[in-house]
């Protein structure tokens, strides 16, 4: 299978298996994100591993975020706000990086889930995050424990545009 056949397998996992992951295969997903591109090479990212199930209890106590709980590990990415002249750029730098570690875990068979559901004020008190940096989005990691179909997806001319709208 290509490189390109297996990113189109990608799919939202939402039960994983009570597997941790090993190191080396955490590390390596870290660094996608990581070595990730940015705008003017700010790196304006920052990135809260969490691995203690007493956190990812109190982080995974929502309607649609509750495989948190059962994740081997959760992300929560954030970034520092940029100034007038790169105000633009970090929210999508940083969601660039969190992109590339969704992709390196499923290169390496570890699953993810890209969460909305979230309380960023539970968030910014469980885990002392300083009021200037903005919280983008959390992620679930872990070796999944379904199989997910593929959804149906619009078709390529609803989608895409050519030289005009």
């Amino acid at each position: 299978m290509s490189c390109v056949d297996k990113l189109l397998t990608r799919r939202s996992i939402r039960k994983f298996k009570d597997t941790p992951i090993p190191d080396e295969v955490m590390q390596k997903i870290l660094e996608a994100g990581r070595q990730s591109p940015s705008a003017i090479n700010v790196q304006p990212w920052h990135f809260i591993v969490v691995t203690d199930q007493k956190l990812k209890d109190k982080l995974g106590n929502g309607l649609l975020n509750r495989m948190i709980r059962n994740s081997a590990f959760t992300l929560i990415g954030c970034y520092a706000p940029g100034n007038l002249f790169t105000k633009r750029y970090p929210p999508t730098d940083t969601a660039i990086a969190m992109q590339s570690m969704v992709l390196a875990a499923h290169l390496q068979g570890v699953g993810s889930c890209w969460l909305g559901d979230y309380n960023e004020n539970n968030i910014r008190k469980l885990f002392n995050v300083p009021n200037k940096i903005q919280i983008l989005a959390v992620i679930a990691f872990g070796y999944p424990d379904e199989e997910p179909k593929p959804k149906k997806k619009k078709k390529m001319e609803e989608i895409f545009h050519y030289d005009k709208w």
